[in-house]
């Protein structure tokens, strides 16, 4: 069993502390914006396209594996499950508000399914732990599924009752499954973060062997550019 010196657990949590989500951005990033100077490139026709809202952590890893699947044409990182107008990014890391940190995902059902887009979810982060995943902790990253019909609703259910009666994770699952209400958008430069920031502490420590994994995981179900 290998040992470290002692002062290494004293260190550690101050290395999770500033290689957290929250911590990973700068003052110059602190300023507030409303909805209305927030711009996110969407695909210009989204008529045909589903929207899947989730929440499972920071929105980094989250928008990261989404937007690499088949049949996913956009992914929009923001705030869903709260009741603030106009939340910003300083508010919710805070724990100022009752918002979580949450994606929204542009699909075309006949490529991919929601089935599939919940699958991956659940894959994705730990949905055992209840406020936290790994170094990011507080209900901002709490885990939710938000539906919007009663469909939905149903394959989200069902899913969790399979994972459980499969005996997937040793401890119960905590995921919230509630309605959808609202998404507001997030600040322009939390969008395609993982890909714009590769340098980034929490994307090199955090981030990226979590997306390596995804890849490795789900490569038959990757957009081509992501398969080699």
């Amino acid at each position: 069993m290998k040992t470290f010196p002692l002062y290494f657990y004293f260190l550690l949590p101050l290395f999770l502390l500033f290689n957290s989500c929250t911590e990973a951005t700068t003052d110059r990033y602190s300023s507030s914006l409303t909805s209305e100077t927030r711009s996110v490139l969407l695909p210009e026709d989204t008529a045909g396209l589903a929207k899947a809202t989730f929440a499972g952590g920071c929105f980094w890893c989250t928008e990261a594996y989404f937007e690499r699947l088949q049949g996913v044409d956009a992914v929009v990182s923001g705030y869903s499950g709260g009741t603030k107008a106009n939340p910003t990014y300083s508010e919710v890391s805070a724990g100022e508000t009752d918002y979580a940190e949450a994606v929204q995902v542009y699909y075309n059902p006949e490529e991919i399914s929601y089935q599939e887009l919940v699958e991956v979810f659940f894959a994705t982060h730990d949905p055992t732990t209840l406020n936290r995943q790994g170094p990011d902790y507080g209900k901002q990253y709490r885990s939710v599924v938000f539906y919007r019909t009663p469909e939905e609703k149903s394959v989200v259910e069902n899913y969790v009752r399979r994972l459980d009666e499969a005996g997937t994770y040793r401890d119960d699952i905590v995921t919230i499954v509630q309605p959808f209400k609202k998404f507001w958008e997030a600040e322009e430069y939390h969008q395609d973060y993982y890909r714009i920031n590769p340098t980034d502490p929490y994307v090199v420590s955090v981030a990226r062997p979590k997306v390596d994994k995804f890849e490795a995981n789900y490569r038959n179900k990757l957009k081509p550019e992501y398969r080699n």
